[in-house]
């Protein structure tokens, strides 16, 4: 590998060589009084008289002559392409001048890709992600618009292509037929070079007029083609689009989307109405984050006081109610609950109905309200915001034996007087790992199932078996490669058979929980009577728009994440283009975001991990950091887990970071922060840390990172220094 590096830096060294040897000598030998509009004129005869002479040896030199000089971007163009039309006239010198423009912008336009391409993008990648994004799009129709315009330098086209994604075969042929306009104009005027005084006598203002007309004409064919669609999609809405508007937004659901939605409409002082049919605060406060880590709390110190040794202590079995720790994750819930508030949100400035919400037309939503009677609503825009629901597998017999989901366990279980005995928990996510070492840990004997090989699928291998080791080590049964068949009801026996390698296995289990993962609400609210395209998820755009440009979804509804935080992220963004979205649209930016499973120790990650970034093909460098080394990790017992960075081979751009242990979600902050604002390990490293803390370990991994990269030259040299400095 280093060699075939070294390789590669002699080569670019080489072409860097040629490029800067041909400008100097351009330059340095005044060249360019060769391509001036008065050599050419005064050496015309000369000219055409070796033209006719040796016809395609002329050719020939001045395709190559105009290769030369645009492969190297240097000034001469123009006047080359008016002496094309000179000395070849209008159809061969049009001929002989586009294919040569074209091989001479290639060229240049690889030549850039080769030296300059990977250091930018290492360096402002991050920001050209939403451009290579478009490049890959709608590059060629970008490329042809710019190309129409001679306002737009030549050369800097090229260079700024060959920083792109954008195909090679790609830019030669639109970049042909985007100069063919020009170059017609060019070479004509040359076949009448005699009576030019100067370039601009060519380019009059109202030629230029034409070609920017020329230019933005496919813009606006594209822009027409757009109203037409969206035409076509109202079309048989027309009759029914109301001549005033009740709301400037109505809100589907308050989840974390739809509440984050409706305050940004009443901050920006619309008239907004937010509709949901449940409870106030969606999944995430009733259901998920907030009493999972309830829970999950509770079942930690129930863990410690187990292993009160670790700390000096005396190890000793908690005693509690179960009733009392189900309370006490409701009290939670309560405590939790006025942020997410009918009153709360009705003071900030939005109308909330508490109703099951139908959208009957692109600007009508009508309300089934919970106490009673229906109301309907004429709006501007409509925000689908109506999250997800558990996964409920098709397990025969599952609902003669019973079950609870994520959603159902809090309610369920609080009525109970104790912990099931023997639980069952089908699913080896994030949302299964959580559940199953929380119960263990408060006194249960959990068998976890997993249909797939291991548990936390989504994670890098080491990750994952860490925490296997870390949950059979609190008990569970993890019986990962396992696919539940079928459960059984004999009196009072409940049973799941599990199959693995062709053997079946029964289970006897007081308390099964499903969490096999949640699904997007996308049926009773008027989807498919309008016609919104679903699959997993709504389809949206980049803008978060469905096919009716004034309905947007946001949140787990729109996907492709299950975070309260990424819905509350979308949520901004489909609030302000529902809202100003004819004055200025935001793309929605899923580049950055972090995920965190909250199990002991807890995963947390952002960016790739080495399995997505295999998957991906993109080229990685990892450097590891091991959390059992970090002063402050050992003073608390928690001297386990690690911080694993992926980073630009060679480069400290960090392209993905996995933390495992205590406190990894908060750790991993430092570099969501460093990753969405374009900050290296270098920065990491250069920051102070308050010692000792965990934070710590972000900085030692950067340090890791840094030692990987030292300069050995330069530090052979310093050591040289230093033992002159002794004699």
């Amino acid at each position: 590998m280093p060699s075939s590096t070294a390789s590669v830096d002699l080569r670019k060294l080489a072409l860097v060589l040629v490029v800067l040897t041909g400008v100097g000598l351009f330059f340095g030998l005044d060249l360019g009084r060769f391509f001036g509009l008065k050599f050419i004129q005064d050496s015309l005869g000369t000219l055409v008289a070796a033209r006719a002479a040796h016809p395609v040896q002329a050719s020939l030199l001045f395709v190559a002559v105009y290769v030369g000089v645009t492969a190297l971007s240097l000034p001469g163009a123009a006047i080359l392409t008016l002496a094309g039309g000179a000395l070849f006239g209008l159809v061969w010198g049009t001929l002989l001048v586009s294919v040569a423009s074209t091989l001479g912008a290639t060229l240049a336009m690889v030549t850039a890709r080769y030296l300059l391409r990977d250091l930018v993008q290492a360096r402002f990648g991050h920001k050209l992600t939403t451009l290579n994004q478009g490049i890959a799009r709608d590059g060629a129709f970008y490329l042809f618009t710019l190309r129409l315009i001679p306002a737009m330098p030549f050369f800097v086209l090229n260079l700024l292509a060959g920083l792109t994604h954008m195909k090679i075969w790609t830019f030669a042929w639109v970049s042909q037929l985007g100069m063919l306009a020009a170059t017609l104009v060019f070479v004509n005027a040359g076949t009448e070079i005699a009576r030019i005084d100067s370039l601009a006598s060519i380019l009059s203002p109202s030629l230029i007029g034409s070609f920017v007309l020329l230019g933005l004409l496919p813009l606006l064919v594209r822009k027409a083609l757009a109203v037409a669609q969206r035409r076509k999609v109202y079309a048989r809405w027309k009759t029914l689009r109301p001549k005033r508007f009740d709301r400037n937004l109505v809100v589907i659901g308050a989840g974390a989307g739809g509440l984050v939605t409706a305050y940004i409409a009443a901050a920006v002082k619309a008239k907004v109405t937010l509709v949901e049919a449940h409870r106030m605060g969606g999944d995430c406060l009733n259901y998920g984050c907030v009493p999972s880590k309830a829970l999950i709390r509770t079942a930690r110190l129930a863990h410690q006081m187990r292993h009160g040794a670790r700390y000096g202590l005396s190890d000793c079995a908690p005693a509690f109610s179960f009733q009392s720790v189900m309370q006490r994750i409701h009290a939670v819930i309560a405590a939790i609950e006025p942020h997410d508030s009918v009153e709360r949100y009705t003071g900030l400035g939005v109308e909330v109905l508490q109703g099951h919400a139908t959208i009957v037309n692109p600007w009508t939503v009508e309300i089934a309200l919970n106490d009673g009677g229906t109301q309907t609503l004429t709006t501007r825009a409509i925000v689908i915001a109506a999250g997800a629901s558990p996964v409920v597998p098709p397990l025969p017999g599952l609902d003669d034996v019973g079950y609870v989901t994520s959603d159902t366990l809090w309610d369920a279980l609080a009525k109970l007087d104790e912990v099931p005995r023997r639980m069952v928990v089908l699913g080896g996510g994030p949302i299964g790992c959580e559940l199953a070492q929380s119960f263990q840990r408060l006194g249960a004997q959990v068998t976890q199932v997993e249909m797939a090989p291991r548990i936390l699928l989504r994670e890098d291998l080491d990750v994952s078996q860490l925490a296997l080791e870390s949950l059979q080590a609190d008990g569970v049964q993890v019986l990962s490669g396992h696919k539940a068949l079928r459960c059984e009801r004999q009196g009072e026996q409940k049973i799941i058979v599990v199959e693995h390698a062709g053997a079946e296995q029964r289970i006897e289990f007081d308390a099964l929980i499903c969490a096999v993962g949640r699904a997007a609400r996308l049926t009773g609210y008027g989807l498919e009577e309008l016609g919104i395209p679903t699959s997993r998820t709504v389809e949206t755009n980049e803008y978060l728009q469905t096919i009716y440009p004034n309905i947007y979804a946001a949140g787990d509804v729109a996907g492709p994440f299950q975070f309260t935080h990424t819905a509350a992220h979308q949520a901004w963004t489909a609030a302000v283009n529902a809202l100003f979205g004819d004055v200025k649209k935001f793309k929605t930016d899923d580049s950055v975001i972090p995920r965190a499973t909250f199990i002991d120790p807890e995963v947390a990650c952002v960016g790739l991990n080495e399995l997505e970034a295999k998957e991906k093909g993109v080229t990685f460098e990892v450097t590891r950091y091991g959390i059992d080394d970090l002063d402050r990790a050992i003073a608390d017992s928690e001297a386990h887990g690690f911080v694993k960075v992926l980073t630009v081979p060679g480069k400290d751009r960090i392209l993905g970071v996995t933390i495992v242990g205590t406190h990894a979600g908060d750790l991993l902050a430092e570099y969501v922060l460093a990753m969405k604002h374009g900050l290296g390990l270098n920065k990491i490293l250069g920051t102070i840390h308050t010692y000792p803390t965990l934070a710590e370990a972000n900085k030692y991994a950067a340090g890791e990172w840094k030692r990987a990269h030292a300069p050995a030259r330069l530090l052979a040299w310093a050591r040289r220094y230093h033992d002159w400095k002794r004699r």
